[in-house]
């Protein structure tokens, strides 16, 4: 297959790069995205790769979660020579997906991008005009007073009018994506929390179930009241982990001890939350400053760390941490180098 010619529209950029922005060339990347599903199509194919043919969703769903997050970890590294790569290996997952449910009977990626442009087009009605946005199945346009087309550039009202155009729809699907099925008359379950889908890392669908909750009162009043509930669970989660009646390695002792361990993540979640922290690029930013000491640590030890003592690896620990902030105080851009640098 020959590639279509390359063009200027897109060229790629460093850190230092100030070129004026271009915009995409829909006919090359129509051109080039044909090809991409030919290109799938074929691996699919009778006498294409054993391997891409022996694959099945729950197969491949895995290698799904990881390209979603090189993409993250290149955005957040600033990294954008590989995000494109890294975005062409996400959507090797799209094609890979959609050429199984051909092959299956079930739908196309034709179909796949059928969904896509209509919501897209549904939902912008002040880009695309309350004519179009109803074509293509907007029904709050009519049905809801509230949805105004004429946004007038506020970023808060295109919001409004996406999350009313976006209930309309759910409000007249069938059953929810958690699997609860809507009454007689086509009514999804009357749970303020059916809303958060199951279908999202669990440190973000905590959060989000903290705050669907909390706009039906049931929640703390700050984030000081959570202070001491999660002394609370901590305190269970030890009990239960002290527990003498059962063997380390029962499976009910696991259970309860796992359970107490999630109402504590859940607890500090939610805590993040009342604060305005996003727990997840928390954990993200902790495991990053891990790498950084763990890696300082390993570089200024004249042994390997497994031969020292604990007094010694704790020294070692901080010495770390000390000489690390001695840096970032004078170098304010090291913690982005330090993180490109422990990803190349």
């Amino acid at each position: 297959m020959d590639l279509p010619p390359e063009t200027t529209s897109a060229p790629p950029k460093t850190s230092e790069d100030h070129t004026p922005p271009t915009t995409t060339d829909p006919a090359r990347a129509a051109a080039l995205f044909e090809q991409s599903a030919a290109i799938m199509a074929r691996l699919r194919a009778p006498g294409g790769c054993p391997w891409d043919r022996e694959q099945s969703f729950d197969s491949i769903r895995k290698y799904t979660l990881e390209e979603v997050y090189e993409v993250f970890d290149a955005i957040e590294r600033r990294d954008f020579n590989h995000l494109a790569e890294e975005l062409g290996d996400l959507l090797l997952q799209v094609l890979f997906y959609a050429e199984m449910a051909a092959n299956e009977g079930r739908f196309t990626i034709a179909d796949v991008l059928d969904h896509l442009n209509r919501k897209l087009i549904r939902r912008h009605p002040h880009v695309f005009g309350e004519e179009a946005s109803r074509a293509a199945g907007n029904k709050a346009q009519v049905a809801t007073a509230s949805v105004d087309a004429a946004v007038a550039g506020s970023s808060a009202a295109v919001l409004r009018n996406w999350d009313e155009i976006k209930a309309s729809e759910k409000s007249a699907s069938g059953p929810n994506r958690d699997g609860a099925a809507a009454d007689g008359a086509g009514n999804q379950p009357a749970s303020r929390l059916d809303g958060v889908l199951r279908a999202m890392p669990a440190l973000l669908e905590a959060s989000k179930l903290g705050a669907k909750a909390q706009k039906s009162g049931f929640d703390w009043p700050s984030w000081r009241e959570l202070l001491p509930k999660v002394a609370e669970e901590t305190a269970e989660l030890a009990a239960e982990a002290e527990s003498p009646e059962a063997e380390p390695n029962d499976a009910k002792r696991k259970a309860r001890v796992e359970a107490e361990l999630g109402d504590l993540l859940f607890t500090v979640v939610n805590l993040g939350r009342h604060l305005g922290v996003d727990a997840e690029m928390a954990l993200r930013n902790c495991n990053l400053r891990f790498r950084r000491r763990f890696s300082e640590m390993e570089r200024r030890s004249s042994r390997p760390l497994e031969e020292l003592a604990p007094p010694e690896l704790e020294a070692l620990w901080e010495q770390a941490k000390k000489n690390l902030a001695d840096i970032e105080k004078r170098s304010p851009d090291h913690p982005a180098q330090t993180e490109s640098q422990a990803h190349s």
